[in-house]
């Protein structure tokens, strides 16, 4: 699912964010990304969406080497993938379904099914009683169940969540996850970099840990061990 070759990435102020990384993730693993403040996870998930380009390396991502994609084929690529923020990134002036919505229509999705997937995909996440709530009308949790169902609206293959629980209080943080731990079991790839070192101990999945950019830890059924926030 992902391949990570050789990767290094280096900011135009020097900094070395990802030095040689080369790792794979197999399609329907659990991964959490775990490593302290400026380890390089944010750049490592931004590659896997082409949010950025590797210095060096070659990056695979669902059998295709996205590093060599033509800008206008991208689009394409972030439709086979759902990206989960911290701050949910819904629109303030849409509700639920329209938020859901919206990411159908700007790829020309008939009405029809787009009623369908909404329903599905609010049912899973449990909101079909929110779908005409506005985001300031809705907990943190609410807020980041609709922000899951959005990335999950197109049937990706491949799920990225950037601290998904990073706003919540522990209860709600541990929805969410089970949430994403459905999700996988579904078939879908999960792959989530936190600081949530009491989930990532307690989930046991897959640990690949990343310091000054540099894989140091790469287990299974792991734990968050020494990370430093």
């Amino acid at each position: 699912m992902i391949h990570l070759e050789n990767v290094s990435v280096e900011y135009p102020n020097g900094v070395r964010a990802l030095k040689d990384v080369s790792i794979s993730i197999y399609k329907g693993e659990f991964i959490f990304l775990v490593g302290s403040t400026g380890s390089g996870k944010s750049t490592f998930l931004s590659l896997l969406y082409r949010g950025m380009l590797p210095t060096q390396g070659k990056v695979v991502v669902d059998g295709e080497d996205i590093t060599s994609l033509k800008p206008s084929a991208v689009p394409y690529l972030r439709r086979k993938l759902g990206i989960v923020f911290q701050d949910f990134k819904l629109l303030p002036q849409k509700n639920v379904w329209e938020n859901m919505a919206f990411a159908l229509r700007v790829i020309g999705t008939d009405p029809r099914e787009i009623r369908r997937r909404i329903g599905d995909v609010l049912e899973l996440v449990g909101l079909t009683h929110r779908c005409d709530s506005f985001p300031h009308q809705m907990s943190g949790g609410e807020q980041q169940r609709a922000a899951i169902a959005r990335a999950l609206i197109n049937h990706p293959t491949l799920l990225i969540a950037d601290e998904p629980t990073g706003n919540l209080d522990p209860a709600t943080s541990w929805e969410i996850m089970q949430l994403l731990e459905q999700i996988n079991v579904r078939g879908t790839t999960v792959l989530v970099a936190t600081h949530d070192s009491q989930i990532v101990d307690r989930m046991k999945k897959r640990v690949i840990q990343l310091e000054a950019g540099v894989v140091v830890r790469d287990v299974n059924k792991g734990m968050y061990e020494h990370c430093e926030a």
